[in-house]
C-alpha cells in the first residue's frame, strides 16, 4: 500500500510523461493487482474496471460547473454495468494532446456513486500549465477518453472510527467527497462525519448543492464548515479566511483517540496541517498523531 500511495501522490504532483509501452505495463499491473469489487449489491453486474486491461469510454455529456471547473460524464458500453470501483479509488486517465511527442498521465477520482449503472462521472478543474486537464476541458460529447488502470487508495472499514474529519482545499474535494459518499450511503457505516472545505471564492465551492442534501438527510452524522478566503458572505457554516489551526479548534473537538483525519488539497495546505519529520504540523498541535492522518 505504501508503494502505490507513493505512485498515486507522485502522480497528483504532477503529470506523468512516460512512453506508450510503459504506459500498458503500468496499467496492467495497477489492473490486475488492485482491482477488486465494488458494493456487495452490484457483485452480479459486470464491472468495467473488473477485468484486465485499459478502457476507452465515450463522453456522454459536460456541464460548466464554474469558470474553470467541468463536470465530465463518460457512458459505459453496457448500460447495465458499474465501475467496479472500492470506495477511495482513483481513475488513471491516459491522453495523448495535440502536438505532444509522449503521453500524459493523470489520477482523477469520480464523483459519481460506486454502484452508478451505465456512466462515471469526473469534475476536472482546468490548470492553465495542466497538459491533462486542458486535454480534458477540449473534449466534446462523443469523444473518447481512456482509462489505464484503477488506482485504490485508503481501505476503509465501516465502524472502524466513531468520528472522522475530512479536510479538502479546492479541487482536493473529488476524494473527499467519494468519501463521504461511501460513508453516508452504506446503511450499516454509522461513522460520523465533519468537512472542512477550504476555497478561494463562493463559485470554488464544488458539490456544494450535493453536499447539502446529505447534511439534511443526515443531520446526527454530518456536517461542514466552508472557510473562503475572498468571501462575500458569513454565516454558521462559511467563514471567510483559511484552513487555519484557530478554524479546526473550533471544529475538531472531543475524544482523538477514536478519530481520523483524511486531507486532500494543494501542497501548501497538506504541509500545513501534517508538518514535517521534524516538526509538528496543525494537526499534531491538536494532538492527532501522524498515523491518525492520511494525505490523499
Amino acid at each position: 500500500m505504501a508503494t502505490l500511495r507513493l505512485a498515486w501522490q507522485s502522480l497528483r504532483s504532477r503529470p506523468a510523461l512516460i512512453s506508450a509501452g510503459a504506459v500498458i505495463g503500468f496499467g496492467t499491473y495497477y489492473s490486475t493487482r488492485f482491482m477488486s469489487t465494488g458494493h456487495a449489491e452490484s457483485a452480479q453486474k459486470p464491472k468495467v474496471f473488473g477485468e484486465f486491461g485499459p478502457k476507452t469510454l465515450r463522453l456522454q455529456s459536460v456541464d460548466q460547473v464554474n469558470h474553470n471547473t467541468k463536470r465530465l460524464v463518460f457512458e459505459f458500453p453496457d448500460k447495465n454495468a458499474t465501475s467496479g470501483l472500492t470506495l477511495t479509488s482513483a481513475l488513471l486517465t491516459y491522453s495523448w494532446p495535440q502536438g505532444r511527442w509522449l503521453p500524459v498521465l493523470r489520477p482523477y477520482t469520480p464523483i459519481s456513486k460506486l454502484d452508478q449503472e451505465g456512466s462515471i462521472e469526473l469534475m476536472v478543474k482546468h490548470y492553465p500549465n495542466g497538459k491533462a486537464s486542458t486535454h480534458l476541458h477540449s473534449l466534446a460529447p462523443g469523444d473518447t477518453l481512456t482509462f489505464m488502470a484503477a488506482l485504490k487508495g485508503y481501505a476503509w472499514t465501516p465502524n472502524k472510527f466513531s468520528q472522522v474529519y475530512l479536510i479538502a482545499g479546492g479541487a482536493g474535494i473529488t476524494p473527499i467527497y467519494q468519501l463521504v459518499q461511501g460513508i453516508l450511503d452504506n446503511p450499516e457505516d454509522k461513522t460520523k462525519v465533519n468537512l472542512i472545505f477550504g476555497v478561494n471564492t463562493e463559485q470554488d465551492l464544488l458539490l456544494r448543492d450535493e453536499l447539502e442534501k446529505y447534511r439534511q438527510q443526515f443531520p446526527d452524522r454530518f456536517d461542514y464548515v466552508y472557510t473562503v478566503s475572498h468571501s462575500q458572505e458569513e454565516g454558521s457554516n462559511i467563514r471567510k479566511g483559511y484552513v487555519t489551526e484557530e478554524l479546526l479548534k473550533d471544529v475538531v473537538k472531543g475524544p482523538r483517540q477514536d478519530t481520523h483525519v483524511f486531507v486532500c488539497g494543494p501542497p501548501g495546505m497538506e504541509d500545513s496541517l501534517i508538518g514535517s519529520r521534524n516538526e509538528l504540523g496543525i494537526l499534531g498541535r491538536l494532538g492527532l498523531g501522524k498515523e491518525q492522518v492520511y494525505r490523499f
